[in-house]
This record gives structure tokens, sequence and C-alpha cells, in this order.
């Protein structure tokens, strides 16, 4: 039974990823055809470089170089980042490719906030770091950069908006040679550091995690239920009271922050006069949570290596 609420559960998650991809590009697509494309505003990345080349006497369809592009960075980052990364990768180049070229057609010769590029960078920024922090919570990315980040991100523990802000910082400035004014490439400035803001923002938020300390002398039937009913593991830890030096058992939980309304109500459903402490945690590591970040190239060594030097 519990093997089939896994299963189910993975299928879940994996469906709700997709969800979460279209969603993201579809955001990503607005920020970038509505708002920065028609006002000259050039954006970070492979969609920044997509940009340039549109505007440059070769005239490219941003839409068409943004798709080569994004295929040879997936082939060298297939093997780094494995296929399943990969796969939701290129699922969401082909929603963004697609819906860029149906919203440019549908679009015509729409161009909004055209007398206001400030607030064209500010809206813009907003959906396309929603939309790129959206992706990676997702275990997916829109490309470009955003490989370049997980790839990173996966070896070292540094900030995904930092990494992106690096790397695109040479791609806005470049916009100059083509568009001959500074003022559009500080509107890109602006644009790089909200996008890089909203994509910390957008993925903390989504890998949020809680803690629970609960105390009940229901203690065996709240762990089953959450055992059960999340699937998330109890630690069953022995506490005595200072003032009544009763013992007790109290038990120790972590969750996602999305489940901790349903913990709660499992808690109250058993035993209302349980005593329930939660709080948020940075960060969890291991089986059911984030992976462990690997930041050593060779293995520490072993406790008896250390102690012959």
């Amino acid at each position: 039974m519990r093997a089939a609420q896994l299963q189910r559960k993975s299928v879940f998650k994996e469906l709700r990823d997709y969800a979460f991809i279209t969603i993201a590009m579809l955001s990503y697509c607005i920020g970038w055809s509505v708002f920065l494309l028609p006002n000259n505003i050039t954006t970070g990345g492979v969609p920044g470089i997509a940009s340039i080349l549109e505007w440059s006497p070769l005239h490219i369809p941003a839409q068409l170089s943004y798709f080569v592009i994004n295929a040879g960075l997936l082939l060298v980052a297939l093997k780094i980042l494995g296929w399943k990364f990969c796969i939701k990768t290129v699922y969401a180049v082909l929603v963004l490719t697609v819906s860029l070229s149906l919203t440019r057609d549908f679009m015509g010769s729409l161009h909004l906030l055209d007398d206001q590029p400030f607030m064209a960078s500010v809206l813009g920024a907003v959906f396309c770091g929603s939309g790129v922090g959206l992706g990676l919570g997702a275990n997916g990315s829109s490309g470009g950069t955003d490989i370049i980040a997980a790839i990173v991100n996966k070896y070292k523990d540094l900030s995904l908006g930092r990494i992106i802000l690096i790397c695109d910082i040479v791609i806005i400035t470049s916009s100059y040679f083509v568009l001959k004014d500074w003022e559009r490439v500080i509107y890109g400035y602006v644009v790089l550091y909200i996008t890089a803001f909203c994509v910390d923002q957008v993925v903390n938020s989504m890998r949020r995690s809680v803690q629970f300390f609960i105390i009940s002398d229901k203690y065996k039937e709240i762990g089953e239920r959450i055992n059960l009913g999340v699937l998330r593991g109890c630690t069953v830890i022995n506490s005595t009271g200072f003032y009544t030096e009763r013992e007790m058992k109290m038990l120790f939980v972590l969750a996602k922050k999305s489940e901790s309304a349903k913990i709660f109500q499992m808690i109250e459903e058993i035993d209302p006069d349980a005593f329930v402490s939660q709080s948020a945690v940075i960060g969890v590591y291991g089986r059911g949570f984030d992976h462990f970040r690997r930041t050593h190239k060779h293995p520490l060594p072993r406790v008896e290596e250390m102690k012959q030097q």
C-alpha cells in the first residue's frame, strides 16, 4: 500500500512539474515578447542573444536563434545534468519557442508602453524572473544561462540568481553595439537585477520547509497518520517535563511548508490537546527534500586516515 502511494505521489509530482513549467514559460513569453522585445530592451542569457540577433542587420527571428542555441547547450548539459533535467528543459524550450511565435503573430504591430521604457523593463523583468524561478523550482529551466546556473548550483552552494547575473552582464553590455543607445543598455541592467531577485524569491518560496515538535499521549496514532497521510517520517524523542518530571514522547517531523496545514489537521483530529511547535528551517537535505550539493571534487579523508596523519 505504501509503495502504491509513493508511486502515485511520484506520478503526481511529475505532472505538477510539467504544469508549473508550462505556466513558467508562458510567463517568460509574456515578459519577453510583450514588454522587452518591442521596446528594444535586452534581457539576459540566450533570449538576450536572440534579441540582439533580431535587432542586428541579420534580422534573425528571436524564436529561431533561441531554439538553435539552446539545442547546442542541451547537448553539452546532457551528460552533466542527466536525462531528467534535460527532458524537462527540452519541453520548456519547445513551449517557449511555440508560445513566442504564436504571441508575436497574434500581437502583430501592438506595442505596449512604448513611451515608458522603465515600466516596460520592470514588468518584463518580473514576468521573466518569475518564469525562470518557477521553472527551476520544478526541476526544469528555460535553457541558456539557466542551464549554466543549474550546472554550477549542482556542485556549488551559490545563489541561482547571482550566477545568472554574472553570466548575463556581458550579453546585455554587448547590446550597445547593435542598439547604439546606452539608455537601453541601462534598462537591460534593470531587467537583469529584477530578474535575478525574482528568481531567488520564487525558488526559495517553493523549497521552503518546516519542522514540528509534537507532544501528545497519542503520538503513535499521530505518527502513523503522518507516515501514511503525507508520507513523511517521524522521529520519536524521549523527553521529560521539567516541572511535572513526567516522562513523555515527542515527535520530530520535517515537511514542506505546503504540507503543514494537512499535518495540523491530522493532529487536531487525533488529539486536540496536543502541544505543537512549528518553525521554519533554512535548508533540509536528504530523501524527500533537496539533494546534497557536492562541494568537493575529491572525497574527504576518513577519521582513520586523519589519525594516521
